[in-house]
């Protein structure tokens, strides 16, 4: 075998996208130890996408002082890649981890992770990746928008930061004052769910409960998402209320499509256009992908999807090696997976799974590398 690529996506719970490119990396190497194998970590937008994406193209961290959650000074970070993109990750400033116990969507705010985005525009990076996941906000990307220069006015024309409690008070937006290097930069949104701002399935009422909103406070967040799509629409003469993913991250997702003029993109498809995907292929005799749980939700665009469909149009087969396996998956098979393996040897619940979890993908990889090396096929 000459050439494999590794892209799985993280085993939710248990292992890091990285750490299972390594674990493959190793079954791999001992039966191709000649074999030139690339490992490319997947990255969902949440935390860790940053550390993934240094992981699969090079780069570096920058660490700088932003805003947290409650407009506390913290110390995050962005990645610069060898292109001299950005990724940012918004989990870094503005992530529910950050708040520990003290949790609160009405009061939250995204601004630091404006900061990073002006930070790294003002870096001289044209191209900013913004991951949505992990957030503990509700306030639409207003204070991400606040931190990039777009002001936001009462009813009485005084400029303030709406949060997620005080989205109501918007009677007026100005994005003249937008930041330049941030108006002059293409940014790209990460977003794997295609929730719309408001409504039953919308940023609070789906994602709220987890931030820390109560049943009250959630019927509030909705509201006033809704008013800023109102008001969105009206001064700006956007419609993002009913854009797929524009809840994500508690109405980032609107925020970013809105104020940013972003693109809201599967992590997959970011992370196979930058890491030049298609190019890679050439020459590869085998993909192997994987994820937690594969099933017929995985038929939305999810990782394994995502990278079938790529190799399939370069006739490089594919084999997925899964967690769990669904039902209903047989539409897999026609984008292109070749085969897919679950790493449940002992066929044991998840509580005593995720304990050998490690042991069993490198045993599951081996069993199919001897396989391969027994056949003489690849």
């Amino acid at each position: 075998m000459r050439k494999v690529i590794l892209v799985p996506d993280s085993f939710k719970g248990t292992m890091s996208s990285a750490e299972v490119c390594s674990i493959m990396s190793k079954a791999v190497r001992l039966h191709f130890p000649k074999a030139e194998i690339l490992s490319i970590p997947v990255a969902d937008g949440g935390e860790g996408s940053v550390d993934a994406f240094l992981s699969a193209v090079g780069g570096r961290k920058v660490r700088v002082t932003v805003k947290g959650p409650y407009f506390e000074d913290l110390e995050s970070f962005y990645g610069i890649l060898p292109d001299n993109s950005a990724v940012i990750e918004m989990a870094a400033a503005s992530g529910l981890p950050l708040v520990g116990e003290n949790r609160d969507p009405g009061k939250t705010t995204t601004y630091g992770t404006g900061q990073l985005i002006v930070h790294a525009a003002r870096s001289g990076c044209k191209s900013i990746i913004v991951g949505l996941g992990g957030s503990a906000t509700n306030d639409g990307g207003c204070g991400a928008a606040a931190a990039a220069g777009v002001v936001f006015r009462d009813a009485c024309g005084k400029p303030f930061i709406p949060v997620g409690e005080t989205l109501k008070n918007i009677s007026a937006i100005d994005i003249s004052g937008i930041d330049e290097a941030v108006a002059g930069a293409r940014i790209i949104t990460m977003c794997d769910i295609d929730n719309p701002l408001c409504g039953p399935n919308g940023a609070a009422y789906v994602f709220g409960p987890q931030k820390g909103a109560d049943e009250a406070l959630v019927k509030v967040l909705d509201e006033n998402l809704l008013h800023l799509a109102g008001i969105i629409k009206k001064e700006l003469g956007k419609d993002i209320k009913d854009i797929p993913g524009a809840g994500a991250a508690g109405g980032m997702g609107g925020g970013m499509a809105a104020f940013f003029g972003s693109s809201l993109k599967k992590g997959i498809e970011t992370v196979l256009d930058t890491t030049g995907f298609d190019h890679l292929l050439e020459g590869a005799g085998l993909v192997i992908t994987g994820e937690g749980k594969i099933d017929s939700q995985s038929l939305r665009g999810k990782v394994v999807i995502g990278v079938a469909r790529s190799a399939k149009k370069a006739g490089v087969p594919v084999i997925a090696i899964v967690g769990d396996i669904g039902d209903d998956i047989a539409g897999i098979y026609d984008e292109g997976v070749a085969a897919i393996f679950s790493i449940n040897r002992a066929a044991i619940p998840f509580e005593e799974a995720r304990l050998r979890c490690r042991d069993d993908l490198f045993l599951t990889t081996d069993n199919l590398m001897r396989f391969l090396k027994a056949s003489g096929n690849i």
